[in-house]
C-alpha cells in the first residue's frame, strides 16, 4: 500500500484551474489521505546517525520536484508556462506508479510529495519545518543548485539523496550520501574510449577529436582528450576545430575514427554535410557523436553512412512486454502517453521501492550489489567516498536500419 501526502501550494488565480492540476497530481494517490496540520518540528543539530526501528513497517520517501504551481496563472498562462511543470508531473506520475508496483510485494510506503518551486528558500523552509524528518530516502531536488543546498542536511542526518535527472558531476556536490542516476560526462568519454581501444588497431588508426572549443563543447572534449592522453596513448590522436581543418591533413591508407564534441545543430549539420562530401571523394571513417544527438534530429542517411555511434544512459525497447504493460497502466491512470521523464520516474521509483522492500532500513548496504535493468534506465552503482553512489551502467547505440541499435 502506498500512502501519499501532497504538500502543494495553491495557485494564484482561478480556483477551477487549480482543481484541474490538483486532480492530475492526486489521480494516482491510492488511498488518499487528509492533510494533518501539525506544529512544525524544528530539527536539532545532530552529529550522530538517527537510529531506525527494528521493525520496518513502513518505508518513508520524500519526493522533491519543481511543479512551480505558484507561477501558473490562468488568465496569463501560456503553453510554455504550463510545460515548465510538465517534466515534474511526468516524473511524479511515473515515480508513483513505480512505488505502487514495488508495494505489490507487501511493503507499505509513505510518499511525501513537495513542490520545491526550484527555489532554495522553499527547501530551507521544508528543512526548518521538519518536513523531511523520518525519511528513509529523499528523491530530488532535480537541479544542481537544490542538490547543493540539501547536502549539509543529507550529511548531518545521514540520509541518502537521489539525484534523479541532473548529469552534473558528483564532484560538484561533495556528498557521500548522494546517489547519481544520470551518467556524468567522464563515464561517457570512458565508454567511448574503451570501445575504440578494443575495436581498432592503434598501429593504423588515427583518432580525431572535432572540437569547436566553446565552453559547452569543451565539457565533452576534455575527458575524451584526457582518455587518449592516458589510457589510449597508443593511438595517433589529433584535434581540430572542424572537419574543414582536418581535410588537408588526412593520410591515405589510415583508418579514421572521428569524435565530435558538439551538440550545436548549427555546427553539426554542416559537419555532417562536409563529411559526406569527403566520403564521396574516398574518405572513410567511423563517427562518434555527442550523447545529446539522440534527442536531436539529423539526417539519418548521413549518420548511417558513417556507422555513427553515440553513448547513452537510456533507451526504451518497445518490444519488451513489461514496457507495454507500463504504457497501458500509465494511459489508464493518467489518460496521457508516458514520456521520457515518466519512464525515468518509474525506474527510479520501482528500483528503490524494491530495494527498501527487500532490505528495509539497511538497503544502503545493497546499492552496489543489486543491479537493475529498467524500462528505460539500468542501474549499476559504484561507491566513492566523496562522490557517493554513481550509476556506471551505460550503453552504446549505433544508427542502423533507420533506428538506434544497442551494440554494447
Amino acid at each position: 500500500m502506498t500512502l501519499v501526502q501532497n504538500h502543494l501550494r495553491q495557485l494564484s488565480g482561478n480556483r477551477y484551474w487549480f482543481l484541474i492540476l490538483a486532480a492530475l497530481f492526486l489521480a494516482a494517490c491510492s488511498p488518499k489521505i487528509k492533510p494533518v496540520t501539525q506544529k512544525p518540528e524544528v530539527p536539532k543539530e545532530v552529529a550522530k546517525t538517527e537510529k531506525t526501528a527494528v521493525k520496518f513497517e513502513q518505508a518513508s520517501i520524500s519526493l522533491l520536484v519543481p511543479f512551480r504551481l505558484n507561477e501558473i496563472k490562468l488568465k496569463t498562462a501560456t503553453k510554455a508556462d504550463v510545460e515548465k511543470a510538465a517534466m515534474a508531473i511526468d516524473f511524479y506520475q511515473g515515480f508513483k506508479l513505480g512505488i505502487d508496483s514495488a508495494a505489490a510485494t507487501g511493503q507499505n510506503f509513505k510518499l511525501k510529495v513537495f513542490d520545491t518551486q526550484d527555489n532554495n528558500t522553499q527547501i530551507a523552509e521544508l528543512i526548518d519545518n521538519g518536513g523531511l524528518l523520518g525519511s528513509n530516502l529523499i528523491v530530488g531536488p532535480v537541479f544542481p543548485d537544490g542538490l547543493k543546498y540539501i547536502t549539509n542536511y543529507s550529511i548531518s542526518r545521514n540520509i541518502l539523496v537521489v539525484n534523479p535527472l541532473s548529469a552534473a558531476h558528483p564532484d560538484e556536490f561533495g556528498n557521500p550520501n548522494l546517489i547519481s542516476i544520470v551518467n556524468n560526462v567522464d563515464l561517457h568519454a570512458e565508454k567511448i574510449g574503451n570501445y575504440i581501444s578494443k575495436s581498432y588497431n592503434p598501429a593504423n588508426t588515427v583518432v580525431v577529436l572535432i572540437n569547436p572549443k566553446s565552453a559547452s563543447d569543451e565539457v565533452m572534449a576534455k575527458p575524451l582528450r584526457t582518455y587518449f592522453a592516458v589510457k589510449g596513448k597508443a593511438f595517433t590522436f589529433q584535434e581540430y576545430a572542424s572537419v574543414f581543418s582536418l581535410e588537408p591533413k588526412i593520410t591515405k591508407g589510415r583508418n579514421y575514427v572521428i569524435m565530435v564534441s558538439s551538440s550545436d545543430r548549427k555546427f553539426v549539420v554542416p559537419t555532417l554535410d562536409k563529411l559526406m562530401k569527403m566520403k564521396k571523394a574516398g574518405f572513410n571513417a567511423t563517427l562518434f557523436g555527442h550523447p545529446d544527438w539522440m534527442k536531436q534530429n539529423y539526417n539519418i542517411d548521413q549518420l548511417q553512412a558513417f556507422n555513427t555511434i553515440i553513448s547513452s544512459s537510456y533507451k526504451v525497447d518497445y518490444s519488451r512486454p513489461e514496457v507495454n504493460t507500463f504504457i497501458r497502466k500509465y494511459r489508464a491512470l493518467f489518460n496521457f502517453e508516458p514520456g521520457e521523464y515518466s519512464f525515468k520516474g518509474f525506474d527510479v521509483g520501482f528500483y528503490f521501492g524494491k530495494l527498501l522492500s527487500a532490505h528495509g532500513p539497511e538497503y544502503q548496504k545493497y546499492l552496489t550489489k543489486d543491479k537493475y535493468r529498467g524500462l528505460q534506465n539500468s542501474f549499476r552503482f559504484e561507491y566513492a567516498e566523496r562522490r557517493g553512489y554513481i550509476n556506471t551502467s551505460l550503453m552504446l547505440l549505433r544508427y542502423k536500419n533507420f533506428a538506434l541499435n544497442v551494440i554494447e
